[in-house]
């Protein structure tokens, strides 16, 4: 596992970790061209952890109840506590 000493901050206040820049830790981006539409530099104390999720070919429907019900019972977001899996973020995004 990484550590905040592996991330680098640039003048702006913007983090920078293998190659991409994130406005903070915690802070979901949408990532161009990959294989996943969202990443985050997930941090828990001083371990930080690259977490991408999210497929880049379906839309978020999160303004109709009945989706947004349904995908919460079926990833269960209820138990969604760990910052370092893409579950929790999904959820959180949900």
């Amino acid at each position: 596992m990484a550590t905040t000493k592996n991330v680098k901050r640039t003048p702006s206040g913007r983090v920078s970790y293998r190659g991409e820049t994130f406005a903070g830790y915690n802070k979901p981006k949408r990532t161009s061209g990959g294989n996943k539409k969202f990443a985050v530099l997930a941090k828990k104390g001083d371990e930080v952890k690259l977490v991408r999720f999210g497929d880049p070919n379906m839309r978020i429907k999160k303004s109709d109840p009945d989706r947004r019900k349904n995908f919460r019972a079926r990833h269960n977001c209820d138990t969604a506590k760990d910052k370092f899996t893409a579950r929790y973020w999904s959820c959180k995004k949900w």
